[in-house]
Order: structure tokens, then sequence, then C-alpha cells
């Protein structure tokens, strides 16, 4: 995690400085009974269950109930002492965060590096290459999540990011990105933000997010296309006809989906729709939250993608056992299956041949002879 604030990380760790910006314990409590009011809204009305119940049943319910209140008391306590645990810690990474982006830009070099550029560079006149090239666009692309967003186009620019930071915003609730790009012949900012604001951060439940507007150099526009169709034969107007159109870019991430004013106009199925942008977009912002920033050189090396699979395969492996003896009974049980029609079939030939027999007196054999049918025919 990384702060905007200018706070002095080789002082006196003071843990008043933190918790005195935190909410109450009471506002703890009425934001958590405030987020069950909005989703039980947002559930629709339903009925009664007190009413349904027995008085001495709805008794033993109100008690519950108490006992509920209690827990949330101490759940919202938990909250309140978690937000300035990570507060404190947020201070104690930043030197880290400091030093990492020093190295990677080649602003410190690490001890045991020569800057003799004839050795690393075999003799060659070549300008020897300035901290960790590529760093943060390679970290971002081992990942799965964040690979699907990135195209080709986008890895020109993304070579120019220096450093990504987070920090928790109070007011609204969530949490702010910011990307930090050096001069680079794309765009003219140099830090392009992402602000999640949440309903609640422990559930969580986005409210919208918001991005910075790119100011992009003439031309070179990720984020849009510029098509070009030949005008219709006959045309007055010889002229292509050009229009700009929406393409696949990683910096589409600025520009997320927006909930309308007015959200009982929308229809099902583009809320449907709007709903999966929003969590595909807060699951690329959370990925870069939790898992980019915090371990981007155990992402850069692909150590963390490695971490990732086998994870997934200790997971999975117990599944594939179950599969495996299902898939097994399945076998075993269609063998029966087989087994049983043979013999349902050889009894039924048999009985055939002996009705055969009866009527021709002899056996069906031989070239010109009448076959016989298949039993399904003989029923028809």
């Amino acid at each position: 995690m990384s702060s905007t604030g200018s706070n002095n990380t080789n002082g006196p760790f003071n843990f008043s400085d933190i918790t005195a910006n935190l909410p109450s314990l009471e506002e703890r409590v009425g934001m958590v009974n405030a987020l069950k009011s909005k989703l039980q809204s947002l559930g629709g009305a339903k009925g009664d269950v007190l009413e349904s119940l027995t008085p001495s049943v709805r008794k033993r319910v109100e008690k519950l109930k108490e006992l509920q209140s209690q827990h949330d008391e101490l759940e919202a306590k938990f909250f309140e002492e978690r937000a300035a645990l990570e507060a404190k810690y947020q201070k104690l990474y930043e030197p880290n965060y400091t030093k990492r982006y020093e190295i990677v830009n080649g602003i410190v070099e690490v001890e045991g590096v020569t800057t003799d550029s004839s050795m690393d560079q075999g003799g060659d006149n070549a300008p020897e290459e300035k901290g960790v090239p590529n760093f943060w666009l390679t970290a971002m692309k081992t990942h799965e999540i964040l690979a699907e967003e990135i195209t080709e186009e986008d890895e020109g620019a993304l070579k120019y990011l220096k450093d990504i930071k987070w920090y928790r915003i109070a007011d609204p609730k969530g949490f702010k990105l910011e990307f930090y790009f050096d001069t680079n012949p794309y765009f003219k900012n140099t830090v392009l933000t992402k602000n999640y604001h949440m309903i609640d951060e422990d559930e969580p439940i986005l409210e919208k997010a918001i991005g910075t507007d790119i100011e992009w150099y003439p031309g070179k526009c990720l984020t849009q296309k510029l098509l070009k169709k030949k005008p219709k034969k006959g045309s007055k107007n010889a002229k292509p006809i050009t229009k700009l159109e929406k393409c696949e870019s990683f910096f589409n991430f600025f520009s997320p989906p927006q909930i309308p004013d007015d959200e009982d106009d929308l229809d099902e199925d583009v809320a449907e729709v709007l709903q999966n942008q929003m969590e595909q977009d807060y699951d690329v912002g959370s990925t870069i939250r939790d898992k980019i920033i915090p371990h981007a050189v155990s992402w850069f090396t692909g150590e963390a993608a490695d971490e990732d699979f086998e994870d997934i395969d200790e997971e999975g492996e117990g599944n594939e056992e179950d599969e495996n003896e299902d898939e097994d009974d399945e076998e075993e049980d269609e063998d029966d299956d087989e087994d049983d029609d043979e013999d349902d079939t050889e009894d039924e030939d048999e009985e055939d041949n002996k009705t055969t027999k009866k009527k021709s007196g002899r056996p069906l054999s031989g070239e010109g002879q009448q076959t016989e049918r298949p039993p399904e025919c003989k029923q028809q």
C-alpha cells in the first residue's frame, strides 16, 4: 500500500495520528446497519417471518437477534481496529516501495553492479540500460486477468510506466490507484488515476468508479480506431467517410462503465451487462491493488504466477480424484449394462431360433433364405 502524503517514515510512529481520522465505533455500527438495510432493500420486500411463528419460538428468535446485535458491534470494532492496523503498515511499507521505485527507474544503483558499459555490453558502444526495463508491463502481463486487458498496441505506452501506488480514501469510502508515467509520445498526463467508491469496503459493494481523462496526442489514441469507408459508386462526395470506433485497450480501464442517474429506466438485460462490466472493472482494480503492487517483482519474474498455479493444482487434485472415481464407477455401470444387454439379446436370439425352427422345420442358414429381423422390428 502507498500513500500520497509526505509523512516522515523515519520518525517515531504515532498510532494516535492514524486513529484520530478513523470513524468511531458508533459510526461503524451505523454503517454496518445501513449496509444491511441497503442489502435488504435490494433484495426486495419479504414477508415478516416473525408473524408466522408461535409466541415461544418468536421469543427465542428475538433473543437470537439480540445476540446478533452484540456480534455486529464486535464486528464493527474489528473493522475499526483492522483499518488502524492497515494504516499503520501503510506507512511502514512506504520506504520499501520508494527503494523499489528508485531501483526500477535507475535512480540508484544496487551494490555490486558496475557502471562500466563496456563490461556489460561486451565491448560494444551501446548505452547501458538503467534500472529494470519494462518492469511494470511485464509484471502486469504475467497475471492472467491483466494479460487479457493488455493489447500489443498498449505495450508501447505501458513501457513508460514508472510506478503504481494505491491508498484508501475516506470520503467517499474506497480506494485510489495512481499510475505514474514517464514523458511519452502517447499522452500528456504524467499520472493516471482510478477511484473506486464503495458502499462498504468490507463486503465489498461498488457504488461507482471514476478514471482520469487521458490527453492523447494526435493520432496516438489507443482506445479508439479510425475507420475509413469508401463512398458508394455514383456518390457526389468522393471523399472517404471516416468515423471513430472504440477498440480494446488496457487504457479503457480509465473510462469505467457508469450507472445512469435513473436506474429504474434500465432494461433488465442492459442492467445485467452493466453489472458484469462493473464486476470485471473491479476485478482488474483489486488485482492491481492486492496482487501486483505488493508483489510486483514476483510477478515480474513469474514466481507469483507459478505459486498461483500450484495453489490451483492442490485445490484441483481432490476434485480430479473424485471425478476419476466417478468416471470409473460410470464405466463399470456401463460395462454391467452392456453385459446385461448381451445376455438379453442372446436369450432373445435363442427363443427366436426355436420359434423359426418350429415354423420352417429347418434353421435359417445359407444364401437365399429369409434373414431374421431385429427384435425391435418384430414387435411392430
